[in-house]
């Protein structure tokens, strides 16, 4: 197994053995990025500035509108779990709305939120090291989201205590279809029926959130190995292309350093959301 380090020469070191079983969740069996209810939960936090009152309101409109309790509750603890856990190299879940205004398509919105799920869920982030490891390699198929081969990766997880990934068929069943529901809401499947896929394109505002975030959690060789990028299985001869991208925009710049160009914040990361917008 792989998993992309955290800086460093090498992209990519092993993870065998880093989890623990206390840390592996399956609520990707019954949720999925949830686009629409996520960006309704941000704009709540946006406006009351605590979860307490997101709760209270978030249950009394699901109650009005005949919701069942136990499925809100479920949705309200796995997505309030993704933005409570966050990294700060990712962006507060109270300016979310601002950037989500700014995105073109749902599709850009999902390919933010699927960085906080990764971030949050330690079996997604080790499933999605594993897959872009076998594209950074440049193997054949390497976007394949069978149930064969999602079985086989996590087949072959040791956990930090020497036993292995095992449950039931059927959850894990469940648990790949989630992944692949996942996969099509960012674009690497298209159409229910598929399987296998491809590289998907990245929207402007995904791309400024994916490179803040490398720049953010990286180190000062971050553009070796840019990790949104990564996550979004972009291949290494995709990357000048969405740096210039980038450059183009008022969020980055290239600066000559000892030089070379350096591609970096034109200020602080993020600072494109208070400025309302990136062109």
């Amino acid at each position: 197994m792989t998993l992309i380090s955290d800086g460093g020469d090498a992209p990519l070191s092993s993870l065998s053995g880093q989890l623990s079983p206390d840390e592996v969740n399956m609520d990707l069996t019954m949720c999925g990025l949830l686009v629409d209810r996520a960006e309704e939960l941000a704009q709540l936090y946006a406006d009351k500035g605590n979860w307490n009152d997101v709760k209270e309101i978030w249950f009394d409109e699901r109650l009005s509108n005949r919701s069942t309790r136990g499925s809100s509750q479920k949705i309200y603890r796995v997505l309030t779990s993704r933005f409570k856990n966050a990294p700060t190299a990712l962006p507060n879940p109270s300016v979310l709305p601002q950037v989500f205004d700014q995105c073109d398509t749902s599709r850009d919105k999902a390919q933010i939120l699927y960085l906080y799920l990764v971030s949050d869920d330690s079996l997604v982030r080790y499933v999605v090291h594993e897959y872009s490891a076998r594209v950074a390699r440049g193997e054949p198929n390497p976007l394949d989201f069978s149930n064969e081969t999602l079985s086989t990766i996590l087949g072959n997880l040791t956990y930090s205590d020497g036993s292995s990934f095992e449950y039931a068929e059927s959850t894990t069943e469940r648990w790949c279809e989630g992944i692949r529901s996942v996969m099509r809401e960012i674009g690497v499947l298209e159409g229910q029926q598929a399987v296998e896929g491809d590289s998907p394109s990245v929207g402007t505002i995904p791309l400024l959130v994916a490179l803040d975030y490398s720049f953010e959690i990286g180190d000062e060789d971050w553009i070796t190995a840019p990790r949104g990028l990564l996550y979004l299985f972009q291949p290494e001869q995709r990357w000048e292309e969405l740096f210039d991208r980038a450059a183009t925009t008022t969020a980055w710049e290239y600066l000559e350093l000892h030089g070379d160009l350096d591609l970096r914040p034109s200020e602080e990361t993020y600072s494109w959301v208070q400025d309302g917008g990136d062109s």
